[in-house]
């Protein structure tokens, strides 16, 4: 909140200073989308010191360069809030997938996976230099992992306590809220209280609640109301991550999961959702395992693989959940990345199993995912899973409090086959879905992937084109922005974003990035603390 106030004062400095000598950069002549879903207007920004000081008609004489953006959009840089880039961004710090689909900040440690130590791991971004801005979120899963490693059991007294010291720790050290996975393990094991004590902890920090739900098929209903249950309980705001139906016989019930969404608000809980704008879904192999069988570690799994009555057990559950899900067998499960064998990329199990010569039966293919994920020493093992109806994907993103979000890390090009979201999901919506499809305009795409975001994780000066507001600005042409990332050829940068600049400084220029590496850490509220 600190920062709201300041803001005021900075604007005050910077129209002085900016009255002293010419603007650093102007931008003319582009037709301003401001971020908060007003119609376009046309305008110039002009920005100085890496902020933007003056929005309205600028003579080129006052700016030491100009862009001319004739034809152009110039709209707020695109936030995805639900990335996940440890690692691989300290790996590409110039993160091209995301700048060139026009994103200027990430929100990672998303699905209850984080670095354990935030306050080390933003700093080993101050120094690397990365292109984009990045604030994160603190994963119950890592935090879970660290006290009770694979337990499957509810935390004693003293872990819940632990847990929560180490919830606080990492809000002081700048986390923007807590997340969850509870669809994955160990998040899976934890019991709905457990969730809500360390919401709570996170909640007294100002921050966010942020839930892979326990569940988006069959019972994805039950999963919605668990997470604003923890909103009620907690008094936190709550993001439902990468909302979604994904299991044919209740295709078309998003209808349903968004009313209870509205409901809740209604109630006066503040619930927003995001998606991605895909039919399929990404995440590991293991998440086909019954969670039960995932417990207590490696060599505890392992031994559950080869004892022939519980492997039958497994078994067994892996195909009661196709028989559940209208399916006959693993057709839709497709390998995105397995290290053992680059062979089987896009492969899906169907196909890898029919390669490998094995009977043609379902039960062959449960086997076969269990020898895949053994021979990978149980690392994880990245999936594509076809689950989605058209439909649905376009109920959620008529919804206004669904924000655009990638669920990706930083891609690396021609590595493997990842989900065409990596590289093109903003772009996406605003080719396909605004201007193909008419499903939302333009302006109120935009305020999806600008300032709804930075609202609902309280980035003070993000997500508008305000005086005083951080200059993170993209330029496109609104007729031919297009991802090009397709299933079959995933690794396709965005075409039609033309200029993107974080913080002031130009990282793409005429559709080239220009190394430039001047994104910041952006710190949660509790960061004052």
């Amino acid at each position: 909140m600190q920062h709201r106030f300041l803001l005021p004062i900075l604007f005050s400095l910077l129209t002085l200073f900016a009255k002293a000598q010419p603007y650093d950069l102007v931008i003319k002549n582009g037709r301003v989308v401001d971020g908060t879903g007003n119609p376009w207007m046309y305008a110039d920004v002009a920005i100085q010191n890496g902020h933007i000081v003056r929005i309205g008609t600028i003579q080129p004489t006052d700016a030491k360069r100009i862009i001319d953006a004739s034809g152009l959009i110039v709209a707020p840089g695109f936030i995805d809030v639900h990335a996940h880039v440890e690692g691989s961004l300290e790996a590409q710090p110039e993160a091209p997938n995301f700048i060139y689909d026009g994103v200027t900040t990430v929100i990672t440690g998303n699905c209850g996976g984080s670095s354990s130590n935030l306050r080390a791991y933003f700093d080993s971004l101050r120094h690397l230099g990365v292109s984009v801005n990045v604030g994160s979120l603190i994963g119950h899963n890592t935090v879970r992992m660290k006290v009770m490693k694979m337990a499957f059991r509810e935390p004693t007294s003293r872990e819940q306590a632990d847990m929560e010291t180490l919830v606080e720790q990492a809000m002081k050290d700048g986390a923007v809220g807590l997340s969850t996975g509870l669809i994955y393990t160990p998040g899976t094991y934890a019991k709905t209280t457990e969730v809500v004590n360390l919401a709570k902890t996170a909640s007294r920090y100002g921050g966010v609640y942020a839930s892979h739900i326990r569940n988006e098929g069959a019972n994805v209903k039950q999963a919605v109301q668990e997470a604003i249950q923890i909103s009620r309980e907690a008094r936190i705001p709550v993001e439902i991550s990468h909302f979604k139906v994904a299991s044919k016989p209740i295709w078309g019930k998003s209808t349903e999961t968004i009313e209870l969404v509205e409901a809740a608000r209604r109630e006066g809980l503040d619930v927003t959702v995001d998606q991605y704008p895909y039919t399929a879904s990404s995440t590991s192999l293991e998440s086909i395992i019954p969670s039960w069988a995932l417990a207590d570690g490696d060599s505890a799994v392992l031994a559950r693989f080869h004892d022939q009555t519980t492997r039958a057990k497994i078994k067994a559950e892996m195909l009661d959940g196709l028989k559940k899900n209208l399916r006959t067998n693993f057709e839709y499960a497709v390998v995105a990345s397995y290290k053992t064998d680059t062979t089987f990329n896009g492969m899906s199990i169907s196909k890898i199993n029919q390669k490998l010569g094995r009977k043609n039966t379902a039960a062959t293919e449960a086997d076969l995912i269990m020898d895949l994920m053994e021979q990978a020493k149980l690392r994880r093992i990245q999936m594509i899973y076809h689950t989605m109806s058209e439909t649905d994907v376009e109920n959620i993103l008529r919804y206004p409090n669904t924000m655009i979000a990638s669920d990706a890390g930083v891609a690396k090009l021609g590595s493997g086959m990842p989900h065409p979201r990596a590289y093109g999901t903003n772009a996406r919506v605003l080719g396909r879905y605004v201007r193909d499809r008419h499903v939302i305009p333009l302006e109120e795409a935009i305020r999806r992937m600008t300032s709804l975001p930075a609202q609902r994780f309280r980035l003070a000066d993000r997500g508008l084109l305000r005086p005083g507001y951080a200059a993170d600005i993209v330029l496109f042409d609104e007729k031919t922005v297009s991802d090009q990332a397709t299933y079959e050829q995933p690794h396709a940068y965005t075409t039609g974003i033309s200029w993107v600049l974080v913080n002031g400084t130009t990282v793409v220029e005429n559709n080239k990035h220009t190394g430039q590496r001047p994104g910041q850490v952006l710190l949660g509220a509790g960061s004052a603390h």
